[in-house]
C-alpha cells in the first residue's frame, strides 16, 4: 500500500489560511439576521448574558430573558383598584366575553388573566402555562406556587388578539389584605410584567380617587417603565361636565404626589363600556379622548420592535452598572476575618459607592437601581462570592451597545421597506383590528370617529355642502371687484389674512381651492377657500388632498382617477 505523502508546511500554513478565511467568512454569514428579532435574540445571549451570570444579576433584578421575551406579540397590562372597570374594559376592547371573566361591584377579579388568541377557548392553569417553552411566562416560577394558583391563559379566537395580548390584573385592596392576604409578592409580579410588556394602562374610577398606600407602592413597581403608561379615568359619564373637571383636577393632584416628573400625566378621559351613558353631555370628549387612546394601542405591533430594542438597552446598561456594584463590594472584602462585620458596613454605605462609582466611571445616577432595594437582596448574599471586574465582558457589552444595537436599529426601515414592496400600506402594516377598533374607525357606519363631521360633513349627499353658505361667500366674492369672474391672488390674500391664519396655513388652503391650478379663484373656488378657512377655525385638520365631495360641482372634470388634481399645463 503506497503510504500518502504528508502536506509540505508552505501547504500546511495555506490551508490554515484557507480554513480561517473560511470560519470568518461563515461568521460574518452568520451576523446577517434575518429579523430584528432573531438579532435580539443573537446578542443578548453571546454578549449580554455572559455578564448577567458572571455577577448573579438574576438573583438582584430580572430573570434571563426567552426567545418567546423576543418573539411574543405586544402586551398590555391593566392595573387599577378594584372595580375600576379593568375586566370590562378587556370585554369593550373584545366586544365578546373571555373565559374565566367576572364582572361585578366588588372585587371579582382575583387572578393574574393573560387574555390570548387561541383557535379553540378554554383556560390554561398557571403551573401548566410556566412549563410551556412557547410563551414568554416561564420566568414566573420564581414567586411560586401561591402566584401560579392565581394565574392562568384565558384562550379565544379574536382579532383584536391576534395582534396583541391583554393581561387583566387582581383589582388592588387597602390595608393589611393586600399585603398579607396575597400569600405572593404582588408588586414583584407586577414589576415582572412591567419590563415586559408594551403598554400599561392605570385606570381610575371618577367616584374613587383616593390612591392608596398599596396602589402607591404597585405604581412605585412600575418606576423605570413610565414611558409605557397611559392613565385612563373611567366611568366618567358617571359625572356631569362641572363635576368632571373637578374629579379631573382632583386626580392630577393625587398623580403629582406618586409620579415624582415635572411632566404633567396625560389622563385620558372616558367611559369603556357598551352601556348607556348617564350624562351625554360629553359624548364629544369622550370619542376624541377614546380615538387617542386607541390609536395608541393600535401601534403597538409597529413599534414592537423599536420597543424590545429599547427595553434591551436599558437591560444591559443597568446589567454594566450591576457589575460595577457586584465588583465593588468584592473588592471592599476582607480575605480571612471580620467577613460579616465588613458586609454591614459595606451596605450601610451603599450610597457612598453608588456616588464612588459615578464618579469613577462617568455612570449617571439614573442608571442605578434603587438603593434600598439593593440592600434588601444584599443582606443574604454572600459577598465572597461576588467576582470582580472582568473588563472583557464590559467591553462586550459595550461593543453590542454601540455596534450591534445600530445595526438592528437600521434594519427596521429595511424591514418596513419589505413589507411596503409586498404591497402593504403602512396602516395595513402592522396595527392592532377587530372589536372595538373597527367599531370606532369604520367608515361604513355613520358612528364611526368624525363620521359627518369637519371635512367629512356632506359626504353622502347629492348636494354641494360649501352651498350652504354660499349666499355669504358670493356677497364677499363681489365685494372684491372680480375681473372676469375671477379674483386674483393679491386680491383674495388681502381677504383671507383677515381669518388671521399663518401664511403656512394659507397657503395650503389656496393650493386646495385653486382646483383647476390657474392662480385666480372664480366664486366656487373662492367659497370653497372660505369653507375650509372656516373649518380650520373651528379646529379640523386640513387634508393634504381636497375630499372628493367638496370639488366643486363646475370642475368635476378635473379630478383624477385618485382624487387628486393634475396640475394644469400653462
Amino acid at each position: 500500500m503506497k503510504k500518502r505523502k504528508a502536506p509540505s508546511f508552505a501547504a500546511s500554513i495555506r490551508n490554515s489560511i484557507i480554513g480561517t478565511l473560511s470560519r470568518k467568512k461563515h461568521i460574518q454569514h452568520a451576523d446577517v439576521l434575518e429579523t430584528v428579532s432573531d438579532g435580539l435574540k443573537k446578542i443578548y445571549k453571546q454578549k449580554l448574558l455572559p455578564l448577567e451570570e458572571h455577577y448573579k444579576f438574576h438573583d438582584f433584578h430580572s430573570p434571563a430573558l426567552d426567545d418567546p421575551d423576543f418573539t411574543a406579540k405586544p402586551m398590555i397590562l391593566l392595573v387599577g383598584q378594584y372595580s375600576t372597570g379593568k375586566t370590562t374594559f378587556i370585554r369593550y376592547l373584545l366586544e365578546q366575553d373571555f373565559p374565566g371573566i367576572r364582572i361585578g361591584p366588588e372585587p371579582t377579579t382575583d387572578r393574574f388573566i393573560a387574555v390570548m388568541y387561541g383557535d379553540e377557548e378554554g383556560v390554561v392553569p398557571g403551573n401548566a402555562l410556566v412549563v410551556d417553552a412557547n410563551k414568554q411566562f416561564r420566568a414566573l416560577t420564581r414567586f411560586g406556587n401561591a402566584f401560579l394558583n392565581r394565574f392562568q391563559c384565558s384562550s379565544l379566537k379574536n382579532e383584536v388578539l391576534s395582534s396583541v395580548t391583554i393581561v387583566d390584573t387582581p383589582g388592588i385592596l387597602s390595608g393589611e389584605k393586600q399585603r398579607l392576604d396575597r400569600g405572593y409578592d404582588f408588586s414583584g409580579v407586577l414589576e415582572w410584567f412591567a419590563e415586559r410588556v408594551d403598554r400599561i394602562i392605570l385606570l381610575f374610577d371618577a367616584h374613587k380617587l383616593d390612591i392608596s398606600d398599596e396602589f402607591k407602592r404597585c405604581i412605585e413597581a412600575l418606576s423605570g417603565n413610565e414611558d409605557k403608561i397611559r392613565i385612563v379615568l373611567n366611568k366618567s359619564d358617571m359625572v356631569d361636565h362641572q363635576q368632571l373637571m373637578r374629579v379631573y383636577g382632583a386626580l392630577m393632584w393625587s398623580l403629582g404626589k406618586v409620579f415624582k416628573t415635572p411632566e404633567v400625566s396625560r389622563v385620558y378621559i372616558g367611559s369603556f363600556w357598551d352601556e348607556p351613558l348617564h350624562y351625554d353631555i360629553n359624548r364629544r370628549l369622550f370619542q376624541d379622548e377614546q380615538h387617542d387612546l386607541f390609536s395608541d394601542l393600535q401601534s403597538l405591533p409597529r413599534n414592537a420592535a423599536l420597543r424590545k430594542l429599547n427595553d434591551l438597552i436599558k437591560r444591559a446598561r443597568l446589567a454594566k452598572v450591576h457589575a460595577y456594584i457586584i465588583a465593588e463590594l468584592r473588592k471592599g472584602m476582607p480575605s480571612m476575618i471580620g467577613k460579616e462585620k465588613k458586609k454591614k458596613e459595606l451596605i450601610a454605605k451603599l450610597d457612598k459607592i453608588y456616588e464612588q462609582l459615578q464618579r469613577e466611571h462617568n455612570i449617571s445616577p439614573g442608571d442605578f437601581p434603587d438603593v434600598n432595594k439593593m440592600r434588601e437582596h444584599l443582606q443574604n448574599a454572600d459577598f465572597t462570592k461576588f467576582n470582580p471586574i472582568k473588563p472583557k465582558l464590559l467591553e462586550v457589552v459595550d461593543s453590542m451597545l454601540s455596534t450591534d444595537i445600530a445595526r438592528l436599529m437600521a434594519q427596521i426601515p429595511k424591514e418596513e421597506a419589505i413589507q411596503e414592496a409586498n404591497g402593504l400600506a403602512p396602516k395595513e402594516r402592522e396595527t392592532v383590528k377587530g372589536g372595538a377598533f373597527d367599531r370606532a374607525s369604520e367608515a361604513e357606519t355613520p358612528f364611526g370617529f368624525g363620521k359627518g363631521e369637519g371635512f367629512d360633513k356632506g359626504r353622502d349627499e347629492s348636494e354641494w355642502v360649501v352651498s350652504r353658505e354660499r349666499f355669504k361667500f358670493d356677497e364677499q366674492f363681489d365685494s372684491l371687484n372680480p375681473v372676469d369672474g375671477k379674483v386674483n391672488g393679491r386680491t383674495a390674500k388681502e381677504h383671507m389674512l383677515k381669518s388671521k391664519l399663518p401664511n403656512s396655513v394659507l397657503g395650503k388652503i389656496w393650493k386646495l381651492a385653486d382646483v383647476d391650478k390657474d392662480g385666480f379663484l372664480d366664486a366656487d373656488e373662492f367659497a370653497l377657500a372660505n369653507y375650509l378657512i372656516n373649518l380650520k377655525l373651528e379646529g379640523h385638520e386640513l387634508p393634504n388632498d381636497l375630499p372628493k365631495h367638496l370639488i366643486p360641482p363646475g370642475k368635476k372634470d378635473l379630478e383624477s382617477s385618485e382624487g387628486v388634481y393634475p396640475q394644469l399645463e400653462d
